[in-house]
């Protein structure tokens, strides 16, 4: 499996000046036969590489790829990083492993295969075109000290993209990272653990890079990603960022809670003093967002006055 991936990761790299370039200078350059060089291009394509295929030109990458340069990543790190071409889940790995893992310790895949954001949806991951990375971070309060722990995550996230020149960029509550109004990044965050004793937490991050219009289609909301905004920082350099700024965030969080965040938060929320609903099951609620509280907690202003809510399937949605 190793062998394979260095053949594709070959081509892609032969195909990253955006140039056509032959089979036959394909077959050439990687030392194998043109019938192989069209395995491996259908076997991208099923992990959802968007190649063109033009008789008597050759092939060509519909979008960019981007992979992970694992030694400058390692190198950057103070705490480890366990990087695969392919995992079911980077948040799943991580799961398996929690017993032997130290805060700070991140998993990077280049595909998924079962990538999952919030209530069970699906995360589109094609190979190579985005950054999916789970951070591990043990809690030793337990799971009580994590309540609004997904807010600062979001923090984080804007704050690393910021120090790369990314402007336009927003939050929905209660982790959605936006960039001029498009969903570009989500956070899904899982936990195992007692709710007063020691709690073990996986924080998935998924940020949308060179999304191709195949893949778009299959996401049921509107989308962004880094290759639509004036920079385009290299997914490497996003990475050690990402890791630097969320450990950074996570220690002060676990020592001050989240009243240090409140006015990063209010900063860039897209429906602050905005007229809003939230749909809770079958229940709908309308006010203005002002904000959140010291537990993370939405504050909208209802006819009722200003009234916090939180919950594990409340949906946000402009009114």
């Amino acid at each position: 499996m190793i062998e394979q991936w260095s053949r594709k990761r070959e081509i892609l790299a032969s195909l990253s000046n955006q140039q056509f370039v032959s089979g036959e200078e394909l077959a050439k350059q990687a030392g194998v036969s043109r019938t192989a060089i069209g395995n491996h291009i259908s076997s991208l394509e099923e992990y959802g590489v968007e190649i063109y295929s033009v008789k008597g030109k050759g092939y060509k990458l519909a979008n960019p790829v981007s992979l992970i340069n694992e030694e400058k990543l390692r190198s950057a790190s103070s705490s480890r990083c366990f990087y695969f071409d392919e995992l079911p889940s980077t948040n799943g790995f991580l799961l398996k492993h929690v017993e032997e893992l130290s805060s700070g310790d991140i998993c990077i895949a280049e595909y998924q295969s079962s990538g999952r954001g919030r209530r069970g949806r699906n995360w589109v991951s094609p190979y190579g075109c985005h950054l999916y990375c789970s951070m591990y971070w043990r809690l030793e309060q337990g799971m009580a000290q994590a309540s609004g722990l997904s807010l600062v995550v979001a923090c984080a996230l804007v704050k690393a993209l910021t120090s790369l020149g990314i402007d336009g960029l927003g939050v929905k509550w209660p982790n959605d990272i936006y960039l001029n109004g498009k969903k570009l990044a989500g956070v899904l965050i899982e936990m195992s653990g007692q709710a007063d004793s020691e709690c073990h937490l996986v924080i998935g991050v998924g940020i949308n890079i060179s999304m191709s219009q195949e893949q778009g289609d299959k996401i049921d909301q509107a989308w962004s990603d880094l290759s639509q905004s004036l920079v385009c920082p290299d997914k490497t350099d996003l990475a050690i960022a990402l890791q630097k700024q969320l450990k950074s965030d996570l220690e002060q969080f676990q020592t001050e809670g989240l009243t240090p965040f409140l006015s990063r938060w209010a900063a860039v929320d897209i429906f602050m003093g905005k007229q809003v609903k939230l749909l809770m099951g079958d229940n709908e609620v309308r006010g203005i967002c002002r904000g959140i509280d010291t537990t993370g907690a939405i504050l909208l202003d209802t006819d009722e006055g200003v009234v916090p809510f939180v919950g594990g399937e409340i949906s946000l949605r402009p009114s």
